[in-house]
């Protein structure tokens, strides 16, 4: 008989009082829980505790990927999960998952479907209709490439699959909290572009976002998800006009 595999699953927070009860109390299925948080000022540093069964450990925010690799090197099984606050799993999916983690022929990595919420309503068209990430893997195989700070690209030494269940993401709370997010990804970009020795272009910034729109709401069918494909595609050709315009700010600078 096979020794059962055992899953670590890892959060990486901040100020997510509003979600993250929820969450852990939906994945007592996991063998351990670790919470990263990044020195919360809200009250999740008190709800995490509240749970006699999840380690909170608290690192200051650098990047995403530093976040996450960090997070990475606390886990104690070999087996990872990651999941952000806003994301929720289905039973099934958590079947799937205990399954495929035990399986002989198991893959060194799992890209999972994400179903996009807009304030509890799904999104179905936008760019989103096709959204998957790694959220499952074996962390043998696997790091986070340091060179991202976001969208983190998990490098891979092995066998990939997709699992079959998708996963709930409510992204989608309100303009503000989601246009705030979208100017951070935007802020982490323009770093990324710095590093690879880019330089800022007005035509860059006044073009790309005008065809990420565009993109998005006529190719990617967010015309038919009607005032709802209208935000999302407009907040997201927004993080790309933040992330030219942060560049030319810091080129600016330095001069």
């Amino acid at each position: 008989m096979n020794e059962k595999q055992k899953l670590s699953v890892l959060i990486i927070t901040l100020n997510e009082e509003y979600r993250i009860k929820s969450l852990l109390e939906d994945i007592d299925f996991a063998d351990e829980i670790i919470v990263v948080d990044s020195y919360s000022t809200d009250q999740t540093v008190n709800i995490v505790e509240s749970f006699p069964n999840v380690k909170l450990i608290q690192n200051p925010f650098i990047n995403y990927t530093s976040q996450r690799n960090f997070a990475l090197n606390q886990a104690k099984n070999s087996w990872i999960l990651f999941i952000d606050a806003d994301e929720q799993l289905t039973p099934d999916l958590k079947a799937e998952i205990s399954s495929v983690i035990n399986d002989k022929n198991a893959a060194s990595a799992y890209l999972v479907y994400r179903t996009f919420m807009f304030k509890n309503k799904k999104l179905n068209f936008s760019g989103w209709q096709t959204d998957k990430i790694f959220r499952l893997f074996n962390k043998s195989d696997c790091r986070y490439n340091e060179e991202r700070m976001v969208h983190e690209k998990l490098v891979v030494n092995g066998r990939i699959s997709t699992l079959k269940n998708k996963i709930i993401h409510f992204s989608y709370i309100s303009f503000s909290d989601y246009q705030a997010k979208m100017y951070q990804y935007g802020i982490f970009k323009a770093r990324e572009k710095l590093k690879k020795g880019q330089k800022p272009s007005f035509l860059l910034m006044a073009f790309h976002p005008l065809y990420t729109f565009l993109y998005q709401f006529i190719i990617r069918l967010g015309f038919l998800d009607g005032t709802k494909g209208i935000t999302i595609c407009y907040l997201n050709a927004y993080s790309i006009f933040i992330r030219y315009k942060e560049l030319k700010r810091i080129t600016s600078s330095r001069i």
